[in-house]
């Protein structure tokens, strides 16, 4: 995988892999199961959205990879004192995380490999 290699996305990159590490610190304080973490793929079902086009897929990716979805599951966990979901956004914050630190970047509508933080994929530069 090739991914631009100036500033801001090295800046965007090491954030992913602190929201990475902040997740899997604040699922350790919880009182769940590490098998729940194993869903940390779930989210990349918005890939699915690319049967629709480049368009669509770009929007239901980037909805799955946003940090609102978790945020709001975050909040209502804390609020509603449910611990499952504030699991379950963690696994999420752990998975944009873990996209970002490896370069996977928001999708732009022009294609799958076109991203916020770069082209991806192999032969791309």
């Amino acid at each position: 995988m090739s991914v631009r290699r100036d500033l801001p996305v090295l800046f965007l990159r090491v954030e992913g892999a602190v929201l990475l590490a902040l997740a899997i610190f604040l699922y350790s304080r919880l009182d769940v199961s590490w098998w729940w973490f194993l869903l940390v793929l779930v989210p990349d079902v918005g890939m699915a959205g690319y049967v629709g086009g480049s368009t669509v897929g770009a929007w239901v990716y980037n909805g799955f990879h946003t940090y609102l979805p978790p945020g709001v599951l975050a909040v209502a966990g804390v609020l509603g004192g449910s611990t499952p979901m504030k699991a379950a956004a963690l696994i999420w914050f752990a998975h944009i995380g873990m996209d970002r630190m490896f370069g996977y970047g928001l999708k732009h509508t022009t294609g799958f490999h076109d991203t916020h933080l770069g082209r991806i994929g192999r032969g791309q530069g």
